[in-house]
């Protein structure tokens, strides 16, 4: 078995409050949804959601109760049930799967069962810290995709989104570029970060040519006129996959979009709204941004481009990137409310002139929070990388078919996203919550 990271140790009652909390939010994901809803159609950019609760706890249960404490297993069978490795996506609509019922009891067994083996001590071990953020990380990242397989399928909107205040639902568009300047940078984690996922490790020199990226990302007026100008008629504007993608698949606008009046329209779960201009365009995949892209002269940032926007302060001289890297686009402190779109609460993208308290320092606003943003890197590893326990985390998807993004969306928990954070998807997918920020041409 691989070793694990020695991340920094964290209070025991965080841990339980943060599996109690990650166990909540898939209990509300999954409310109201009947027995047909829970298998949902068989598609290949979702599970069927009764099978994914289950591996939820799964997961929960072999990386910790199994693999550390050497526990056996608390159903029978449940290996050929629900580990993702072992189950082709295909076959999990045709398991012998328990019931709602039983699934649930299973997976508050093994909640609680993790809970205890935490114990009283004020401060976890580094094993406990590791492990226990492993799990429920990994639930966040299952419930982000339960939110998307709710939007997917039609299904209602999750029960816990609240109105968007007016100031944040009014704030409009947010123009124009940041210029930033070259140097080195230290791309990816550092074994001093509080948490990182195995495909950060770790950071290495980046050399960073001076690049002007977008204050925000691109909204939906801005897409829209794109559409409206025929850029998905126009091959010249797609990659040769692109083309072939649009082409195949029949594509003539973004998946949600539809016209009515003469206006556009979107559909947001099982409801349709007027598109809101000034939010960011949303499900659009890494084709879709690359021919908006090469219609308005643009380019997509790569991620050290990216990271440095987000993370690096000004500085003036020659050692221009020698200035303090920061967690968090606005600092050291994790995501409040006042910072970024995120936990889900709103229940989708804002204006993308909202939350100027999580402006980068150097003036880039929502670089975490609203939407995924696409990057022109291929998911590749770091020099030196190791997979941790989790060894098909990332490893399995250094294949040249993935993209990057970078910064999360108004879906993604708020412990689960940082600027070294590498989310990857293939370059068709557009059921996830992305969008994407440009940068000039280079002269």
């Amino acid at each position: 078995m691989a070793d694990f990271p020695k991340v920094q140790q964290v209070q025991t009652k965080y841990l339980e409050q943060t599996i109690r909390d990650a166990d909540a939010r898939t209990v509300a994901l999954i409310e109201g949804l009947d027995n047909n809803q829970l298998m949902g159609p068989r598609l290949g950019i979702v599970n069927p959601m009764l099978w994914e609760i289950g591996h939820i706890a799964w997961f929960h249960e072999k990386f910790i109760l199994r693999d550390r404490d050497q526990r056996l297993p608390v159903l029978e069978n449940v290996d050929a049930l629900y580990d993702s490795v072992a189950v082709a996506h295909a076959a999990r609509w045709d398991l012998d799967l328990p019931d709602l019922k039983a699934t649930v009891k299973y997976r508050e067994t093994i909640r609680d069962l993790i809970i205890e083996r935490l114990g009283s001590d004020d401060l976890a071990s580094v094993e406990n810290s590791y492990f226990t953020q492993l799990t429920a990380f990994h639930e966040d990242m299952h419930d982000e995709a339960f939110t998307c397989t709710r939007q997917t399928h039609g299904y209602p909107p999750p029960p816990f989104v609240e109105d968007v205040p007016v100031s944040i639902d009014e704030a409009g568009p947010y123009p124009g570029d940041v210029e930033v300047p070259g140097g080195i940078h230290m791309l990816g984690s550092s074994p001093k970060a509080p948490y990182f996922m195995d495909n950060e490790k770790w950071g290495q020199g980046y050399e960073v040519k001076p690049f002007s990226i977008s204050k925000a990302s691109v909204t939906n007026a801005e897409f829209a006129a794109f559409v409206d100008a025929g850029g998905y008629q126009r091959e010249e504007l797609w990659t040769n996959a692109g083309w072939q993608w649009r082409d195949h698949a029949g594509v003539e606008h973004p998946v949600y979009w539809q016209k009515a009046d003469g206006d556009w329209q979107v559909k947001y779960f099982d409801k349709i709204e007027a598109l809101r201009p000034h939010a960011p365009v949303v499900h659009v995949n890494w084709y879709e941004t690359q021919a908006w892209c090469k219609w308005a002269a643009r380019r997509l940032p790569w991620e050290g481009e990216w990271e440095v926007a987000a993370s690096r302060a000004p500085q003036s001289g020659a050692d221009a990137l020698k200035g303090r890297e920061t967690r968090y686009p606005w600092g050291n402190d994790i995501a409040t409310r006042d910072h970024a779109n995120l936990d889900g609460y709103f229940g989708r993208p804002v204006d993308v002139g909202a939350f100027p308290d999580g402006d980068s320092a150097y003036g880039c606003r929502q670089m975490m929070g609203n939407v995924w943003e696409w990057t022109q890197s291929v998911f590749a590893p770091f020099e030196g990388f190791v997979p941790d326990p989790y060894t098909d985390y990332s490893k399995p998807w250094f294949d040249g078919r993935h993209a990057v993004l970078r910064g999360g969306s108004w879906a993604t928990r708020n412990r689960i996203v940082w600027n070294t954070f590498r989310n990857f998807y293939t370059c068709d997918r557009r059921d996830v919550v992305a969008g994407f920020r440009t940068c000039a041409l280079d002269v």
